[in-house]
């Protein structure tokens, strides 16, 4: 007869049982060394989104218009934005240096809409600012660009708000015509003039004009101050034909002044540049043939460099 097992004997064999057990459990052989953990999975690549890249302005680098066009395309933007018209910069030789660079046009600005409003009270003002527009529209097409961007007016305190609304689509409405006969789009720009403090106002604006040849041209950092861009985008949606691809930093303007949100690097301010790509991503702007322009502060080489790489970071967010 065996001898009885003591209570000691008895919680070793349960013990023992118990190791056995698991080690079966994990595919490990009862005795066998433990298997190294397996290597780590690699973090997946981040992928650039293919829009292409632009730049408003040009280098401080450079001696001549196409030593400048070639600084851009040699640190990696595919084109520009240019001010227009501007008697400093003749279309024949704007059209030579983009052929000489490989840059392309992405569009041009309309370089009078400060100073020409097309909600001013005075109606010969207002004319010289369409025709303006319309100058830019023409030697936009002669560049081969697609969009004039456009500030629609100014609401002061001498000009109401109706009246910039009704006066700006009013001279808008003129331009159509023209629009569609080029193929050139006008593209409505957010800035701070008083004036589209909302989304859904800027949307109806939009639509009331009843024609796919008049869209917006959306600045990012513009709306930080009054709002969250990822919501614009989603509002405006596929009006959205370009954007501005600008930083603001609210802790900065709290401190200083609204106007020192924009003394910031790309990356270094309140944008959540995620956010704002997963919008863009969702409206389906993010395709090769949509265009993103940095709006920011410029120089030397070395500085449109490190904006060109400021600007693929930003498109892998």
């Amino acid at each position: 007869m065996p001898a009885p097992l003591h209570r000691r004997d008895i919680l070793k064999l349960s013990a023992a049982a118990l190791a056995a057990g698991t080690a079966v459990t994990a595919g490990v052989p009862l005795g066998a060394a433990e298997p190294p953990p397996a290597p780590a999975t690699p973090a997946a690549a981040k992928v650039k989104r293919p829009l292409k890249k632009s730049y408003f302005g040009l280098p401080s680098s450079g001696s001549t218009l196409i030593e400048k066009f070639k600084i851009l395309k040699e640190v990696g933007f595919d084109g520009l934005q240019l001010n227009m018209p501007d008697s400093k910069l003749p279309v024949d030789d704007v059209a030579e240096a983009l052929k000489a660079s490989g840059l392309q046009l992405e569009g041009t600005c309309d370089s009078q809409h400060w100073r020409l409003h097309l909600s001013d009270p005075d109606a010969s003002i207002r004319k010289a600012g369409l025709d303006a527009l319309m100058e830019s529209m023409r030697q936009c097409k002669k560049l081969g660009g697609t969009s004039v961007l456009l500030v629609p007016g100014v609401v002061s305190e001498k000009v109401s708000y109706d009246d910039c609304y009704k006066r700006s689509q009013d001279e808008i409405r003129k331009a159509v015509p023209l629009a569609q006969e080029l193929g050139i789009k006008i593209a409505i720009e957010n800035v701070w003039n008083n004036f589209h403090l909302s989304p859904l106002e800027a949307a109806r604006y939009v639509d009331e004009l009843e024609s796919p040849m008049v869209a917006w041209l959306f600045d990012i950092g513009n709306v930080i101050n009054i709002g969250w861009p990822e919501q614009w985008i989603r509002i405006l949606n596929k009006r959205i034909v370009k954007i501005h691809v600008k930083e603001f930093n609210k802790t900065l303007a709290d401190k200083q002044g609204k106007y020192a949100g924009f003394k910031c690097d790309l990356l270094g301010g309140t944008n959540n540049w995620p956010a704002i790509m997963k919008a863009f991503d969702d409206i389906g702007y993010t395709s090769p043939d949509n265009w993103a322009t940095i709006e920011m502060n410029g120089g030397d080489t070395n500085r449109m460099k490190t904006l060109s790489g400021q600007l693929d970071r930003i498109l892998e967010s």
